[in-house]
């Protein structure tokens, strides 16, 4: 793989470039958040180990600012802070995997192995829809009942993957595996954190749900 690290800790990246390389990878090295920006929105990479705490441009910003411009590069993000909200505010911000420092070397590379076996996506449509529920897959914006639902970047992966299998009961490993791809614990609570913002913005003042649970299994988008 072809891979970026943007990381202001020389030392780190001197380690990693070489641990990657003998892994028979590509790796540039970006030491702020303007560079890796620039070099990772030419969407040439198939990986970007990316750095939350940057002097310039943290990585939270960068990863928004890919995101919004449709890089899908996978984002692995590092960062030494280790609190929940952290960890929420990275993944939401776009990126694939979240890894703490100080890191044990091999994990980051199974995390790098990992991600370089993400499926692909699925061909998009131009527009997803469920009773009086629709999504843009293209201007990424969503409706319902005519009114606009503002959806941070990892709700809006979340709903489409649900209306895509509208009607499908999908297990929360099957829901880590599209929005998330990486193995972390505490992830089921992540999702079931997402879900319920999804609740709050999706079916708060509808006539009927259209998010539910199936106890013991996982989640559903079904109408009427």
């Amino acid at each position: 793989m072809h891979i970026l690290i943007v990381d202001d800790e020389e030392r780190l990246c001197r380690l990693l470039r070489r641990a990657l390389e003998a892994q028979r990878h590509v790796v540039d090295v970006a030491a702020d958040g303007q560079t890796g920006l620039a070099a990772a929105q030419g969407g040439a990479y198939d990986l970007l180990i990316l750095d939350l705490g940057l002097p310039d441009l943290d990585g939270i910003a960068v990863c928004r600012r890919l995101r919004a411009d449709r890089v899908g590069t996978p984002i692995l993000m590092l960062t030494a802070r280790d609190e929940i909200e952290d960890r929420v505010s990275g993944l939401d911000a776009g990126a694939d995997d979240y890894l703490g420092k100080p890191f044990a070397l091999t994990e980051l590379l199974a995390r790098v192995r990992a991600l370089g076996r993400r499926p692909r996506d699925e061909p998009a449509e131009p527009e997803l829809r469920l009773d009086d529920l629709t999504l843009d897959t293209v201007g990424h914006r969503v409706w319902r009942g005519g009114r606009p639902i503002a959806l941070s970047v990892k709700e809006f992966v979340l709903l489409e993957f649900l209306l895509r299998h509208a009607g499908q009961v999908l297990t929360r490993q099957q829901i880590v595996d599209h929005v998330w791809r990486y193995d972390f614990a505490g992830l089921d609570t992540i999702v079931d954190t997402y879900i319920h913002y999804l609740r709050e913005k999706i079916d708060a003042g509808a006539d009927r749900p259209l998010v539910h649970t199936v106890r013991g299994v996982g989640y559903v988008l079904r109408g009427e």
